[in-house]
């Protein structure tokens, strides 16, 4: 075990790194605690809350609704809300924040495909190549 410990502006720091590692931060405010399993599930939510983001980049880069599924991201999205709720069961910081991302992410697209789907259906498609 290594331990390790810091005064940042009257903020006692203290990282403690173990088997069962933690992050603990003490100070004058309140304790904050982070275990390795939230932080791994911090990266993995980024990787996977962030692997819509192409294709929603290339859908405004086209102005074009081509090749999108709106159905899929509805389900994603309706889905992602229940993990949002079971992240709140379990206090688990990592599934709560990176679904409420993902279900800003999968509303944009679908609000975009329909965008894009209106223009297309009214004759003024948008497309930039």
């Amino acid at each position: 075990m290594i331990e390790r410990a810091t005064n940042f502006k009257n903020r006692a720091v203290t990282l403690t790194w173990s088997r069962g590692a933690r992050i603990w931060t003490t100070g004058s405010a309140s304790e904050v605690s982070m275990e390795w399993h939230e932080i791994i599930g911090l990266v993995a939510g980024f990787g996977t809350t962030f692997a819509a983001v192409p294709d929603l980049l290339a859908m405004f880069k086209r102005g074009s609704s081509q090749g999108m599924n709106p159905t899929m991201a509805g389900i994603m999205g309706a889905f992602q809300i229940v993990w949002v709720y079971y992240g709140f069961l379990i206090a688990s910081r990592p599934v709560i924040v990176w679904n409420i991302v993902a279900v800003i992410i999968n509303s944009f697209m679908v609000g975009a495909f329909f965008y894009f789907a209106r223009n297309e259906q009214m004759g003024r498609p948008e497309v930039r190549r």
